[in-house]
């Protein structure tokens, strides 16, 4: 079990040999924070695997937008090969050492996933079911960057921190959607937005 989801020995095996991965890589590329390299597992991959309950019963292709590190889309796409086996996964990340650490980990652990070492922006349009992002940007952006990588159906699913209801309120000047917003279990001050059905004002 991780983050409320049942999962099997070898989903969390997968994922400890990703955290081994990450803490080597640290040391070359700063994928994480130096003083977080102790507490992998509880900030960044038990922080990143509730992500997976706030996404919709049906999906096929995910989508996570500047993947950095692979938090939160390397843990999704561990626990989609054992719950989702025929979903894929495409990860952004225009910083060429990311997307290399990246794509090693994707081989690694033998995950569905692809990575575009490209621009959010510049990135063809995706058409995804649902899409991801962790700490990259304001919701105003953020919603900015689903509107060209989202499917007009799809579920855009953001973690936030203190400022979230902040960030909301700024982007409904923007835009208009609805949401539902969870609280994290890893940290007080943080939450899991999702969003659909989002348009311009």
């Amino acid at each position: 079990m991780i983050a409320g989801v049942d999962v099997s020995r070898e989903t969390l095996e997968r994922l400890g040999a990703f955290e081994d991965l990450v803490r080597k890589w640290t040391k070359k590329i700063n994928l994480i924070a130096r003083n977080d390299a102790e507490h992998i597992w509880d900030r960044h991959i038990v922080d990143s695997a509730q992500v997976w309950a706030s996404a919709p019963v049906e999906w096929s292709h995910w989508v996570d937008i500047g993947s950095g590190g692979g938090f939160p889309a390397i843990i999704l796409a561990s626990i989609a090969v054992e719950k989702k086996p025929e979903a894929r996964f495409t990860l952004i990340e225009s910083d060429q050492r990311k997307a290399t650490f990246l794509r090693t980990a994707i081989r690694e652990l033998g995950l569905n996933a692809t990575v575009l070492d490209d621009r959010i922006e510049l990135a063809p349009s995706q058409n995804a079911d649902v899409i991801s992002a962790r700490a990259l940007a304001s919701l105003t952006i953020l919603l900015g960057f689903a509107e060209r990588h989202l499917a007009p159906t799809g579920v855009a699913v953001f973690q936030k921190g203190k400022t979230a209801d902040d960030e909301i309120i700024e982007a409904k000047q923007t835009w208009a959607f609805d949401y539902n917003k969870v609280p994290s279990i890893t940290n007080g001050d943080a939450c899991v937005i999702s969003i659909k059905g989002f348009c311009r004002v």
